[in-house]
């Protein structure tokens, strides 16, 4: 099975974060989301993983470096899902292959979502649950999708998109290269040509779209409080607090509710954190106050 990760995008509804690091860097619990996402990607058979790479795409190549079963596919200019896709489609020839968003995170069985699309006849697989906050993916009585925009037709149902999705290399031809392209537009005019996109519905796994900051601080309260994700958690301290190596915890510090502190983080003497993740190498300065924060750097 081959994959790729979609890590290209602009972050932008992670400003000013993402201004320092490409979202799919962002730490979970001290381990950059992508490293996560590549050791989840292995441990379902993917073998030969493309990641492409366009803001702050240097972070990513470096790091990655050294990484034999991953190339880095740098974009030059924003292209979007569908263009992304579209340039890497000399990787995926010869099989269906895996695609997953850099900024989710799951406990999806990637490699049952492989096989059920290789034994479904479609050409692209999405995989869907109930999020109404994301719902708009229209599917009929049969499983298959119907449309991606408007109301719920007879015998329809909205559901929405987990980022997850397994497409056959013949549908990459229909994608307009070089270009930004929306790879939801390419799918809407796959249906037009009475392409088959099929349904995959997961009920009760764990997702997350890291796209805010506030659903960046409910992911790690997620994982620190609610106990979901168990395997991503790894390091000193117990839950629902998380110490990075060689973080430094002042005198008189109260940690309150949950805390992630990466490593090499400093927290000054006397401060209290109540639902906040530093990151590596961040500093909180003496007698701070700091409730539902991201500390990137110096606070």
């Amino acid at each position: 099975m081959k994959a790729m990760v979609l890590a290209a995008g602009l972050g932008t509804r992670l400003r000013p974060y993402s201004l320092q690091r490409p979202k799919p860097l962002f730490p979970v619990l001290d381990t950059p989301l992508l490293l996560h996402t590549l050791s989840q990607l292995r441990q379902n058979g993917a073998t030969g993983i493309v990641v492409n790479a366009h803001h702050l795409r240097d972070q990513i190549r470096d790091l990655l470096h050294g990484q034999r079963d991953v190339h880095i596919q740098m974009e030059d200019l924003e292209l979007g899902t569908g263009g992304g896709l579209r340039l890497a489609q000399r990787h995926f020839n010869e099989a269906p292959f895996l695609a997953v968003n850099g900024d989710i995170v799951h406990d999806l069985d990637l490699a049952k979502v492989y096989l059920t699309h290789c034994t479904s006849g479609a050409d692209v697989t999405m995989v869907l649950h109930d999020c109404p906050r994301f719902n708009n993916v229209r599917v009929d009585a049969g499983g298959r999708i119907a449309g991606f925009s408007g109301a719920a037709g007879e015998g329809e149902r909205l559901l929405a998109f987990t980022g997850v999705q397994v497409i056959n290399p013949n549908v990459l031809a229909l994608i307009p290269g070089g270009i930004f392209y929306n790879i939801i537009d390419g799918y809407a005019e796959l249906l037009k040509s009475e392409g088959i996109i099929r349904a995959l519905v997961v009920l009760d796994n764990f997702w997350t779209d890291m796209g805010t900051p506030a659903d960046y601080l409910k992911l790690h309260e997620d994982i620190l409080l609610k106990g979901r994700m168990p395997g991503i958690f790894a390091g000193s301290g117990d839950r629902p607090f998380y110490f990075g190596k060689d973080a430094f915890i002042g005198a008189g510090v109260s940690l309150q509710d949950w805390v992630a502190i990466g490593h090499g983080a400093t927290i000054g003497a006397g401060s209290s954190l109540t639902r906040v993740v530093v990151w590596d190498g961040g500093k909180v300065a003496p007698g701070s106050v700091m409730v539902d924060r991201i500390i990137s750097g110096e606070s």
